[in-house]
């Protein structure tokens, strides 16, 4: 005979009886406390050195360092690119609008110094 598959053998029992539930421990959203089931604990020792995982004192893994994300450097890093584009794209329009008008704004300018040289 072969034997049943396992999940098949659970599947097979009282549908009414409720199966064994393991009791979950319940951290803070820190994760510096837990719930005895009458009051909150703390999941770290006094030191630092161990953690409680729920059943035992196991001892604390050391935190990564932070990680700098340079916030403020790229902030600044992009406010400095943005004021160098705005100062290229206002060149680049001056430098087409003189090329393209140059001769009639230079007449502009001959004409107010001739009108203000004449008597």
């Amino acid at each position: 005979m072969v034997p049943a598959h396992p999940m098949l053998q659970r599947m097979g029992g009282d549908p009414r009886t409720p199966a064994p539930s393991t009791p979950q421990t319940r951290f803070s959203a820190d994760g510096f406390w837990w719930w005895d089931g009458a009051e909150w604990r703390p999941a770290l020792s006094q030191d630092r050195l161990w953690r409680w995982n729920g059943q035992a004192w196991e001892p604390a893994r050391l935190a990564a360092a932070p990680q700098a994300r340079g916030g403020a450097g790229l902030a600044v890093g992009i406010t400095v690119a943005i004021f160098l584009g705005v100062v290229l794209f206002v060149s680049l329009v001056t430098v087409l609008i003189l090329y393209t008008m140059g001769t009639q704004i230079s007449n502009v300018f001959s004409n107010v110094a001739a009108a203000l040289t004449s008597p």
